[in-house]
């Protein structure tokens, strides 16, 4: 306040505001990184002090919404309290506990929340079927929190890196893949494979069959040209013939006494038919004979009246 002694005094009032940025309290009032069991509840806490009061703000780092359970989801949650209820493993990521007042800067810490759960394992082919000599590759997914140690056995036995057998794993986050490549495959190797999957909480495997495919045979096939001889009125001419094809399930013998037999009976109706037309045709010869003497008769007879009655007159 500013005052002046007159009659009457004469006095100013000011006030100051001192701002302060924020300021995450790192004490026990704010929560560090977190470990829980899938299927629990978790809280997480974040205080800052400034002037004026800031606002806490919440936010996955990775940009997507917080599962908040119960199927509800949101892109952020302001409070300085977060709490997720049964918590899964798509919910491990790292939180923001974002400070601000207005006075910049703005200040944030950041929190990882780790969730553990037993190995969980996906078999995209469970039965798989191969051709010997060809290669060969398995698949499992796993899922795991802590990592997993994972392997593949056959039999009872597990499969080691060789010649023929070689197995991989791909890591991402919490997700493995597990392959196994198998080259040049024999018949010992149609059988069953496990691919195993554990770690401190559990211990699951997933089960593959693998069958063999009869490799494709090609069927034995013939196609016999044979001629037959056709005799008819104006000579003979020559026909070819050809058998459709067919698998052969008869010694070549027998398909032979088949087309000789065949040849025969249809030479046998040629004959037949041919006889048949020669007699017609002679039959036909002798009537055409009888009726020309006929009419010779007949043609001397009438010539004969004719003369008679001419000496008459």
């Amino acid at each position: 306040m500013c005052q002046l002694n007159t009659d009457p005094m004469k006095s100013q009032q000011g006030y100051l505001d001192v701002v302060v940025p924020p300021n995450i309290l790192d004490d026990f009032h704010t929560s560090t990184d977190m470990v829980e069991r899938e299927g629990h509840n978790v809280s997480m806490r974040c205080e800052a002090t400034g002037s004026p009061q800031p606002i806490i703000t919440w936010r996955r780092e990775d940009g997507k919404n917080i599962k908040l359970g119960n199927g509800i989801e949101e892109q952020s949650i302001e409070g300085p309290l977060l709490t997720i209820h049964r918590v899964d493993r798509l919910s491990m990521a790292a939180y923001l506990c974002i400070a601000s007042n207005g006075v910049p800067p703005s200040v944030s810490k950041r929190l990882k929340l780790i969730v553990h759960f037993p190995p969980m394992i996906t078999i995209p082919n469970q039965l798989v079927g191969a051709v010997q000599g060809q290669n060969l590759t398995l698949e499992c997914l796993s899922e795991a929190f802590p990592k997993s140690i994972n392997y593949w056995t056959r039999n009872g036995e597990i499969v080691t890196a060789g010649s023929r057998h070689e197995p991989s794993v791909y890591d991402k986050d919490y997700t493995i893949t597990m392959r196994l490549h198998i080259r040049n495959i024999q018949k010992v190797d149609f059988t069953s494979y496990k691919c195993v999957s554990k770690n401190n909480l559990g211990e699951t495997d997933g089960l593959i069959q693998v069958e063999e495919i009869p490799q494709a045979s090609t069927p034995l096939s013939t196609s016999k040209p044979h001629s037959t001889h056709r005799k008819g009125k104006k000579g003979s001419r020559k026909e070819n013939r050809h058998d459709n094809e067919v698998h052969v399930s008869e010694s070549d013998n027998t398909l032979d006494k088949y087309r000789e037999t065949d040849i025969k009976r249809y030479d046998a109706d040629q004959l037949a038919r041919g006889q048949a037309k020669a007699a017609f045709s002679s039959g036909t010869s002798t009537n055409s004979r009888l009726a020309n003497r006929l009419v010779s008769c007949i043609s001397s007879w009438m010539l004969m009246v004719v003369f008679r009655c001419f000496l008459r007159v």
